[in-house]
C-alpha cells in the first residue's frame, strides 16, 4: 500500500528524473489468420489487429492522465510472420508488412513487431521467403519492425542465416539511403530471443503466449543516477543495494500500469520488463550511471565491471517487485539512444570492441550502432557472429542492430531524432572474415547446452 512518502517520491522521479513507462505492448496471436492466398491472409491480419487493439492507445492515454505517469509508446507485437504465412501461396511477404503497417497506423501505435523468422536450426520455405522480403518490407513501411533468431544455446548458431543477414542489412541500408539507412534500425538479429519482449525493434509474440497479452516495459536510468548521486563516497556493496532498491520502486510503477491496462482492456497481464532503457535526453543515460559510480568516461577501464554490477542489481530489485518479470530485463546500451554513450563514442572512449565486451554482462547487445556505409557484408556478418556467440555460450539473449550508413564515413553522424537519437559513425576492424563466413553450416551448440 502506498503512503504519502511513496507518492511524493514517485512524483519526483517522474518530474525530475525522467521516470516513465517506455511502452505498453499488446501481443496479438495471428495463428488463426493463416490463409492460402495473400489477399485472405492480409485481410485477416488487418482485421484482427484493428479489432483487438482498437482501444489500446486510448487506454494508455487514460492511464497517463489518471496516474500522471508518462507512457511514451504504445506498441503491438504479433506472432512471427514466417509461421503465420507458411500456408500462403506467395513468394514475397512484403504485402503482409504493408498490412501490418496499415493496421498499426489505424490503431495509432508507434511500432508493430513480428515480421520475424526463427531460423536457429535451419530454414523452412516460409523462413527463406521472409528473409528475402525484409529489405523491401522495411523500406516500404514506417512502423513495421523485423527480427531474426539465428541461434540458441540448445541448437548452436546458423551461420548460413548470419551470412545472408549481412547482405540483407546492406540492402536495407541502400534502399533507405536517402533517409540515413533507417530500415536497418528496424531489424534485430537475435540469439536466444524471448517470446515476451515488449521493446522494439525485436518484439514478437511467441508460440507459447496467450491469444492476446499486455506486456509493459519500464525505464528509469535518470532515477538510478539520481539515487547514486546522493550517496557520496561509499563502497560498491552500498552502490549495488541502492540500485536494487531503486529498481524495486521503478518496477512497482510498471506493475501498476500493467495491471490497470490489463483490467481495462480485458487482456491478460503478461510481464513487466524492467530494463533500464535510455533516451537521448539529458539525465536519462545508462552511461551516466556508470560514470556516477566513479568512472571518468564510459568505455574506459572498469566499464564492464560497473555495468555487471548495475545489471545484476536491477534484476534483483525488479524480481522482488513483480511476480511476473520477463522480457529482457536489465540495462540497455544502445549507442544512438543514450546521450552518455553518444558522447563517449564521439570522444573515442567507447569503441566497438569495448561495446562487445560490455554486452557479455548486460541486456541485449550491439544496439543502434552506426558504422561506415562501405563496410562489407562479410564484416557485418562476422560482427553479428561474434555477438551471437556471446549469447549462446553464456545462455543469455544477445542481439545486433547495426547500421552501415550509406555514404557515411568515420566521424560523420547519423541523426534520426526522437528516441532513436543520433549515432556517431564508429570505426570497424576491416580485416577480412570472408573465408570464415563463406564456410556456412552451423556452429554446434556448446557443451553447457546438455542439461537434461
Amino acid at each position: 500500500m502506498l503512503n504519502t512518502g511513496d507518492i511524493l517520491e514517485t512524483i519526483q522521479m517522474i518530474e525530475r528524473e525522467h521516470l516513465d513507462i517506455r511502452t505498453i505492448t499488446m501481443g496479438i496471436s495471428l495463428f488463426d489468420c493463416a490463409a492460402d492466398t495473400m489477399e485472405g491472409l492480409t485481410t485477416r491480419i488487418y482485421d484482427k489487429i484493428t479489432r483487438t487493439a482498437e482501444h489500446l492507445v486510448r487506454t494508455g492515454e487514460d492511464i497517463e492522465k489518471e496516474y500522471g505517469i508518462p507512457i511514451i509508446n504504445k506498441r503491438i507485437s504479433v506472432t512471427p510472420i514466417a509461421l503465420v504465412a507458411a500456408s500462403c501461396r506467395a513468394d514475397d511477404y512484403t504485402p503482409v508488412a504493408r498490412a501490418l503497417d496499415r493496421a498499426a497506423s489505424e490503431v495509432g501505435v508507434n511500432y508493430i513487431g513480428g515480421f520475424t523468422a526463427l531460423v536457429h536450426k535451419g530454414f523452412t520455405k516460409a523462413d527463406r521467403i521472409l528473409l528475402d522480403s525484409i529489405p523491401s518490407a522495411l523500406s516500404q513501411t514506417e512502423r513495421v519492425c523485423s527480427s531474426v533468431n539465428v541461434a540458441t544455446t540448445k541448437t548452436g548458431i546458423n551461420m548460413d542465416a548470419i551470412a545472408q543477414l549481412g547482405k540483407i542489412i546492406k540492402q536495407c541500408a541502400y534502399l533507405t539511403r536517402d533517409d540515413n539507412s533507417v530500415a536497418c534500425s528496424k531489424l534485430v538479429v537475435f540469439a536466444n530471443a524471448v517470446e515476451d519482449n515488449p521493446f522494439m525493434a525485436g518484439a514478437f509474440l511467441g508460440a507459447g503466449e496467450p491469444e492476446s497479452v499486455i506486456n509493459v516495459g519500464v525505464s528509469g536510468p535518470g532515477v538510478v543516477r539520481a539515487a547514486l548521486a546522493g550517496l557520496g563516497d561509499c563502497d560498491l556493496t552500498t552502490v549495488a543495494e541502492t540500485v536494487k532498491r531503486t529498481a524495486f520502486k521503478i518496477t512497482r510503477v510498471g506493475q501498476l500500469v500493467a495491471t490497470e491496462a490489463s483490467k481495462r482492456l480485458g487482456v491478460p497481464f503478461g510481464i513487466v520488463d524492467l530494463s533500464l532503457a535510455p533516451t537521448p535526453a539529458v539525465g536519462d543515460s545508462v552511461a551516466h550511471i556508470l560514470e556516477e559510480m566513479g568512472l571518468e568516461h564510459c568505455g574506459g577501464a572498469g566499464t564492464t565491471a560497473a555495468l555487471a554490477l548495475l545489471n545484476d542489481a536491477v534484476k534483483k530489485g525488479g524480481v522482488m517487485a513483480s511476480s511476473h518479470v520477463g522480457g529482457l530485463s536489465g540495462a540497455f546500451i544502445p549507442v544512438s539512444e543514450d546521450a552518455g554513450m553518444i558522447d563517449a563514442a564521439r570522444d573515442g572512449y567507447l569503441t566497438l570492441e569495448k561495446l562487445e565486451a560490455m554486452t557479455a554482462v548486460c541486456s541485449v547487445g550491439l544496439d543502434m550502432i552506426a558504422i561506415p556505409g562501405d563496410t562489407s557484408a562479410d564484416v557485418i556478418s562476422a560482427i553479428i557472429a561474434d555477438e551471437i556467440s556471446i549469447g549462446v555460450v553464456n545462455t543469455k539473449t544477445t542481439a545486433v542492430r547495426i547500421i552501415p550508413a550509406f555514404g557515411k564515413k568515420v566521424g560523420d553522424e547519423v541523426n534520426y531524432g526522437g528516441l532513436f537519437g543520433s549515432a556517431p559513425v564508429m570505426p570497424v576492424n576491416t580485416s577480412s572474415p570472408a573465408r570464415f563466413i563463406a564456410r556456412g553450416g552451423r556452429i554446434p551448440a556448446p557443451i553447457q547446452s546438455l542439461k537434461n
